[in-house]
């Protein structure tokens, strides 16, 4: 029996209060006993607003409130795995040692967000070889392709952040640009605000540059609009297409698996002809083994983030045949990018903003 969505939403959020109410009495309780901490309704304040600080950010669009929502996650997350611990060495140690684990646990945040920080504004160029044994329909035999997925472009991640994927691309110079869905973060308006578009514009290629949607170019409702502003510069956002490039790749753009209806592999595939090479973009990795069944030479995808904050990494290696990096099944190709922007805190811990790089060699005639 399948639990109803309002019981699961009531469930997760007495949750979500019950652990924001431990760390702050907990939070207090150190306060009081390194500082002799006497403000307890700011303090309760400014824990209030930290809560609902990234909710209310739907709502009211700030900068300041997704910042502070974000890194408050952080605190939650962690503080369920710390302060349990930090508890029961204060109670075995006889009540000591209070202020002095407070301290570290203080120390231990503020190295994750400054250390988080770094990786997540500070992307790096990861490089692959592999081969595809089909023929281009140019004398050429090599392709240099570049892949940034998770783009998540809000008010927080905007011109300057995208700037560096420019960068990275102009020094890079490569033949192809693939980018596998969430371009945005739910909502189009801080893409249209930010003149975004200026500085897609300047990601160029000599094969082209194609996009996919992901499940958060769905969630704001502005997946249409998106798709037009993508194609007023040249990037075609591919829903259940194909297309053919001048060298004679098959680019198949599946929808997001939050499309229920979108088209399965096996029908996208009925009509590419078997001898072309096939680049398929899917932004959820979900399907890897069957686009290897059904004739898909390389398949490109973003989504997990690599966990984007540890532990969680490790939840993604469970769900995922692929949550990051290269995987080959026999002759077929697929890469699965942490992504090159973030969700939620500016944080990346065990993991880093990334644009991977693939060096494909085709066979010749």
């Amino acid at each position: 029996m399948e639990m109803p969505t309002y019981l699961i939403l009531i469930l997760s959020l007495t949750f979500y209060l019950t652990t924001c109410c431990y760390i702050a009495y907990n939070g207090w309780r150190w306060l009081q006993a390194a500082f002799s901490f006497k403000y307890k309704k700011s303090y309760i304040a400014v824990i209030s607003f930290l809560s609902f600080a990234f909710f209310l950010s739907y709502f009211i669009p700030s900068v300041v409130l997704e910042l502070a929502g974000g890194y408050w996650f952080i605190i939650v997350g962690y503080g369920l795995i710390l302060l349990p611990l930090a508890n029961i060495i204060y109670f075995v140690s006889k009540r000591r040692w209070k202020v002095q684990i407070g301290y570290i646990i203080s120390a231990f945040f503020l190295f994750i967000f400054i250390y988080g920080s770094y990786n997540a504004w500070s992307p790096i160029v990861r490089e692959y070889d592999i081969s595809i044994n089909k023929p281009l329909m140019t004398e050429e035999n090599e392709l240099k392709v570049l892949i940034a997925s998770d783009l998540h472009m809000n008010d927080i991640i905007g011109a300057n952040h995208i700037q560096r994927l420019v960068s990275i691309s102009k020094e890079e110079e490569p033949d192809m640009i693939l980018l596998p869905g969430d371009i945005i973060d739910d909502n189009i308006t801080p893409y249209i605000e930010q003149g975004l578009s200026d500085v897609m514009l300047q990601l160029r290629a000599p094969y082209g540059v194609y996009a996919v949607p992901g499940n958060h170019d769905y969630y704001g409702g502005h997946l249409l609009q998106l798709r037009a502003e993508l194609e007023e510069i040249n990037i075609p956002l591919l829903m259940d297409e194909t297309i053919m490039t001048k060298n004679g790749i098959m680019i198949v753009g599946r929808e997001d698996f939050t499309n229920t209806e979108r088209l399965t592999i096996e029908e996208l595939m009925a009509d590419v002809p078997p001898e072309y090479p096939v680049i398929m973009l899917d932004h959820q990795p979900r399907e890897i083994s069957e686009a290897a069944e059904h004739g898909v030479d390389l398949i490109v995808s973003g989504h997990t983030h690599r966990g984007q904050v540890f532990p969680a990494n490790i939840i993604t290696g469970l769900l995922f045949e692929n949550d990051w990096g290269h995987l080959q099944i026999g002759e077929f190709h697929s890469f699965t990018t942490s992504g090159f922007g973030f969700w939620g805190p500016a944080v990346r811990f065990g993991t880093r903003a990334e644009v991977m790089i693939v060096n494909i060699t085709f066979s010749e005639e």
